[in-house]
């Protein structure tokens, strides 16, 4: 028995045995090309696009750097059915769900550790899913929407839950992208890279830029911003001018 256990001690301990066990760390999309922000329906990306950002429900593209989104913190217009159905995971307010008004969405309840376990949990699910379908990195959006939980929710609850999710993508072989909460350096909490939403318009690249370095995504919907930007920043991001509704025939431009 002593030399069956020092056998299994040493198969799981000696590199190159049978049972070890290697981890690889979690590649950043790469600098010096172009990025695609297709959320709202894939389209062919050109050449010169090296870096391609899809929905978790899409198909990533061959032979580029392909980002999942998952929209980490808040629901899906088209996930109402699933999340009523798990109602107490879900913010509410005077018996009312907390929603943000600008999308449609309601807030996720991640005020406790018991919550948050059970939350990270089904998003987990998706972001494995990502990794399957042979994304390299995904995107976890709303990480602000603490912001507009009518004070219920803190940023210390949204620090500890992104912490749960970035550990699930890197569990997952996936870099993963901050989304929102420029004040925040969230390669703290595990994040990789960002993607920054409009960050020309409200004076926030440099913020990422602090954090990641040259590993910021940068989408403008305007095209006074997307100039700003290019002029800023374009010698070192991915930067990228979309119509809002992201749809698969619309505005792209790059610096």
């Amino acid at each position: 028995m002593r030399l069956v256990a020092t056998v299994l001690l040493l198969l799981v301990l000696v590199p190159g045995t049978a049972t070890a066990t290697t981890t690889t760390d979690p590649v950043p999309p790469p600098t010096g090309t172009d990025v695609d922000y297709q959320l709202g329906g894939a389209a062919d990306p050109p050449d010169h696009v090296g870096i391609v950002v899809r929905d978790h429900t899409d198909a990533p593209v061959p032979g580029r750097y392909n980002v999942c989104y998952v929209n980490g913190f808040q629901t899906q217009p088209d996930a109402r059915r699933f999340w009523l159905q798990r109602r107490d995971l879900l913010l509410s307010d005077d018996g009312g769900l907390v929603v943000d008004e600008a999308w449609g969405e309601w807030l996720l309840d991640i005020r406790t550790s018991a919550r948050r376990d059970r939350l990270a949990r089904i998003v987990g699910r998706w972001i494995g899913g990502c990794s399957r379908d042979g994304f390299d990195a995904v995107e976890l959006d709303n990480l602000d929407s603490f912001s507009r939980s009518r004070g219920l929710v803190r940023a210390r609850h949204a620090r500890a839950f992104a912490r749960l999710l970035t550990a699930a993508a890197h569990r997952s072989g996936l870099a993963v992208a901050q989304k929102n909460w420029a004040e925040w350096d969230g390669s703290s909490a595990g994040f990789d890279f960002a993607i920054a939403e409009e960050c020309g318009r409200y004076d926030e690249c440099g913020s990422y830029v602090a954090s990641y370095g040259d590993h910021v995504l940068v989408v403008e919907y305007r095209a006074r911003d997307f100039a700003r930007t290019c002029a800023a920043y374009g010698d070192r991001l991915a930067v990228v001018l979309r119509d809002r509704d992201l749809t698969p025939d619309g505005v792209r431009e790059w610096c």
